[in-house]
């Protein structure tokens, strides 16, 4: 479940252009400027580390349960961020390219596939 600030935040936002064959890097750039004022841009970060291996530990010794629920809380804004910068992407594409880039896991995977296409075409 998207968290009541997440739908709030968004249902003031101003609708963005689409992105259909032309001015990709207008779009780029109007998209990393939204992500950035959202403050979600890190999750098109290719150094970002999956949480599986971020449970800090002591060699030898259990986390404890203070970092245990950190880490919890930071997978959960870290996939509720994910949800919402993919959607962001997804909504702002022509229904054609909609169709091409729905099906991809994630928001780097498609952000890298958009930046792949548009930056060979110029």
């Amino acid at each position: 479940m998207v968290s009541k600030s997440i739908k709030v935040m968004n249902q003031d936002m101003v609708k963005l252009d689409r992105l259909d064959r032309n001015d990709y890097a207008h779009w780029h750039n109007k998209m990393m400027f939204l992500f950035t004022g959202l403050k979600i841009s890190y999750i098109l970060n290719p150094d970002l580390q999956p949480f599986e291996d971020s449970m800090p530990t002591v060699e030898g010794e259990q986390p404890s349960v203070e970092a245990i629920e950190r880490v919890a809380k930071e997978q959960k804004k870290q996939e509720e961020d994910e949800l919402l910068c993919c959607g962001h992407i997804l909504n702002t594409l022509s229904n054609r390219l909609y169709d091409l880039f729905t099906k991809m896991k994630s928001a780097r995977e498609i952000w890298n596939a958009l930046e792949f296409k548009y930056n060979a075409e110029e």
